[in-house]
């Protein structure tokens, strides 16, 4: 039977694999394989086949509402009239609205992050049927991120 578990890399992992061995699980048994981490940026722009859940305009649509409704109330006291003042607050709300969050998401660099946890090591044991309670439980007792069983 084998166990796979995932865990970060950190001394609960040397601790977990340390007690299994004093199970009984020999050495050969135990296999602990390191992820490589994404060193590719994110791209900032959508496409149609990928995108990654942030949004640019959401504030600059939020913002070029508010523009054009004080911008079309007070263009009917102005020359030019409350529709062509409105839309010119509705252009400037959004060039605005679209600098913050270009400016959020790119130069300060506050990108959405993985919520959580994130597994930085692969774990496979290869034991017994008997002796799978007793190694998924210590696998648990040392903060796994997850375990699965296969037989």
């Amino acid at each position: 039977m084998q166990l796979f578990s995932t865990f970060e890399n950190n001394i609960y992992l040397e601790i977990a694999i340390s007690s299994l061995e004093g199970v009984g699980i020999k050495q050969e048994a135990i296999y602990a394989v390191p992820l490589d981490n994404r060193t590719e940026k994110r791209k900032v722009f959508d496409t149609l086949h990928r995108s990654d859940g942030t949004s640019l305009i959401d504030i600059g649509v939020g913002l070029a509402t508010a523009f054009s409704v004080i911008g079309a109330s007070i263009g009917f006291e102005l020359r030019w009239g409350p529709i062509f003042c409105g839309l010119i607050a509705a252009f400037i709300g959004f060039v605005i609205g679209f600098a913050i969050r270009l400016f959020t998401e790119v130069i300060l660099n506050k990108r959405k992050l993985l919520k959580g946890k994130k597994s930085e090591v692969i774990v496979i044991i290869d034991c017994e049927k008997a002796q799978c309670e007793v190694v998924e439980n210590i696998l648990w007792e040392h903060f796994a991120l997850g375990v699965a069983k296969v037989e």
